[in-house]
């Protein structure tokens, strides 16, 4: 989102709400929103979506926070749905969301403090009954990448264990999305996972995605790998797969992908005394009296020593495995759902001889693109997976972005939509 949009936002917002109110939602103060009006400092780009949430009325749905969505321009239901990235992506381009299933409890309470219940939310999609889902004109889902993530066959490997569509468990549930599909036949949709599936089972695996989606379902499909980093301070690529059921103009050359994105000290907690006072977080990652990040956050002497020991041993052996010191100037490695264990991935620096710390839950919230409105009602640990284990959210609303009117074209019957139902037979 550029920065001429969220001024125009901005402005918007000013001719309903005072400064005060713009700045409670946000989670900044007035004098921030008073900068930002006055493009003395740039507005974040992250704090798109509550923008536009904020501005939103004439639907019955509720976004972030209790403040009303979007207008609906399409209706999408939300598969794998984790704590919703995917989902908030959509919802700043107009979507609505129709249905959510998600089996983790946990996530399943983050994604229902942030957006509410208005629709069926339902656990396990294997068996459930695909004529069950309501139609739908957009299908998502960041189907589990475990089974093909690097990490995810590395220790399958190790502990003999199948991985990719070997994996029961977890690597057949692309057909679960297939066969939803093939029944509701959707205007388009949305798949999210590594970008390790593109060569997984040398490319195998791939393969029988593309051949299930094009061949079998007849669906116009496009893919691209995306790095996160483009909107916020981590390398994080993904493959984005992109469908649609007739033909289409898309092309990922319509992407606005910024060439310099964000460094990590726009993302970490303030100690000059502008971090900003969330109700919803209070004193939980921030010591906002004293200024200063809470102490749980830093390494103990113990778990310090046995890193640096753990990469010089690794050094001298000639690998490159360790520890990945970030500082305010950098763009960190990829933050993992594994990230509670020890932070070793993503460690900041907190000055010379001092001991480096772990980003907090909403620090990890901010890099992965979540609006500080985002609340994270579970467990530090939990969040730590929940995020890990999430979508940059800014990359989903600029491929929703560019998706919406293609899929609007085929809804209006302008584009080439093929209605014909599909009678497939769709074995993992």
């Amino acid at each position: 989102m550029t920065q001429a949009t969220l001024l125009a936002l901005l402005r918007q917002a000013r001719t309903r709400y005072t400064q005060r109110e713009i700045a409670e939602h946000v989670g900044k103060d007035t004098k921030t929103v008073r900068r930002w009006e006055k493009a003395d400092t740039p507005c974040p780009a992250m704090l798109g979506p509550a923008l536009r949430a904020l501005l939103a009325t004439g639907n019955s749905g509720t976004g972030v926070g209790g403040i009303a969505a979007a207008p609906s321009r399409f209706q999408f239901i939300d598969l794998f749905a984790g704590i919703g990235g995917i989902r908030m992506g959509f919802e700043a381009q107009g979507g609505e969301c129709v249905f959510t299933s998600e089996w983790n409890e946990f996530s399943k309470k983050t994604y229902l403090e942030n957006y509410g219940s208005r629709h069926s939310f339902i656990g396990d999609i294997v068996s459930f009954p695909a004529d069950d889902v309501p139609a739908h004109d957009i299908l998502l889902g960041g189907f589990p990448c475990q089974p093909f993530s690097i990490a995810g066959v590395s220790k399958k490997n190790a502990l003999g264990r199948p991985h990719g569509f070997e994996c029961t468990t977890q690597g057949t549930l692309f057909f679960d999305v297939a066969r939803i599909i093939a029944a509701k036949r959707p205007a388009a949709f949305l798949l999210e996972n590594v970008k390790n599936l593109l060569s997984h089972d040398k490319g195998r695996t791939f393969d029988v995605i593309l051949q299930t989606l094009r061949d079998e379902l007849g669906y116009e499909v496009h893919y691209r790998v995306v790095d996160g980093q483009h909107f916020t301070p981590q390398h994080r690529e993904r493959i984005i797969i992109v469908g649609f059921r007739g033909k289409s103009n898309f092309s990922w050359d319509d992407l606005r992908l910024p060439t310099e994105g964000p460094r990590l000290g726009s993302i970490l907690h303030r100690t000059d005394g502008k971090e900003p006072v969330l109700p919803w977080d209070g004193d939980r990652f921030f010591d906002h009296a004293a200024r200063r990040i809470q102490p749980k956050y830093t390494l103990t002497p113990k778990l310090w020593a046995y890193l640096q020991h753990y990469a010089e041993k690794h050094r001298a052996a000639g690998n490159g495995f360790g520890f990945g010191m970030a500082y305010p100037d950098s763009v960190t490695r990829t933050l993992s759902a594994r990230y509670h264990k020890d932070g070793s991935e993503i460690l900041v620096h907190q000055g010379k001889g001092l001991r480096p710390r772990r980003l907090t839950p909403r620090e990890c919230a901010r890099l992965m693109g979540f609006p500080d409105t985002f609340r994270i009602p579970v467990s530090d640990t939990q969040a730590y997976r929940q995020f890990g284990n999430s979508v940059v959210m800014p990359v989903v609303q600029e491929v929703a972005r560019i998706m919406a009117p293609h899929v609007e074209a085929l809804l209006s019957g302008s584009g080439a939509l093929d209605d014909t139902p599909q009678d497939v037979a769709l074995v993992a």
